[in-house]
């Protein structure tokens, strides 16, 4: 079985190069503001899944997509030599989708308030339809005791 406390030791020293990497020595001008997010290794070591995510617009998510891919090669011998460890895992780069989730949970947290605040709105001017208690009690009832 494998050992996944070492696969998590690897992604966060992988994480780390990576990021180190993106800041310092790739200079390729495709390349816009990269987050490294998450790095994922699989349980043998073989293979790291890096999420990131690109500040800007479409345009600037697919050129930095480019860029990254065109320097994996480098990216992957720093982490091999940073690393040391025997066999390097390969790379692959995903652009991580949190930004684009949190904003569309963000507008239905906000749509959900909105008609939170008209629901109360309706209900302060609402009356009941009969009695405000329709319930008989006992001390309603005369001609008892």
């Amino acid at each position: 079985m494998a050992d996944t406390g070492r696969a998590r030791k690897l992604a966060e020293r992988v994480q780390q190069v990576v990021a180190q990497m993106i800041d310092t020595r790739v200079k390729d001008p495709r390349l816009g503001f990269v987050t490294v997010t998450d790095v994922r290794v699989t349980g043998d070591l073989q293979h790291a899944d890096v999420y990131y995510t690109v500040l800007g617009d479409e345009e600037a998510r697919e050129g930095s997509a480019k860029a990254l891919e065109s320097a994996k090669g480098l990216i992957r011998s720093e982490v091999g030599k940073q690393t040391g460890i025997r066999l390097t895992p390969t790379l692959a780069f995903h652009l991580d989708a949190v930004p684009e989730t949190a904003a569309h949970l963000e507008e239905a947290l906000s749509e959900a308030a909105r008609r939170d605040a008209e629901v109360a709105r309706l209900a302060a001017s609402a009356r009941y339809a009969g009695e405000a208690d329709p319930y008989r009690r006992d001390d309603d009832e005369t001609g008892t005791d």
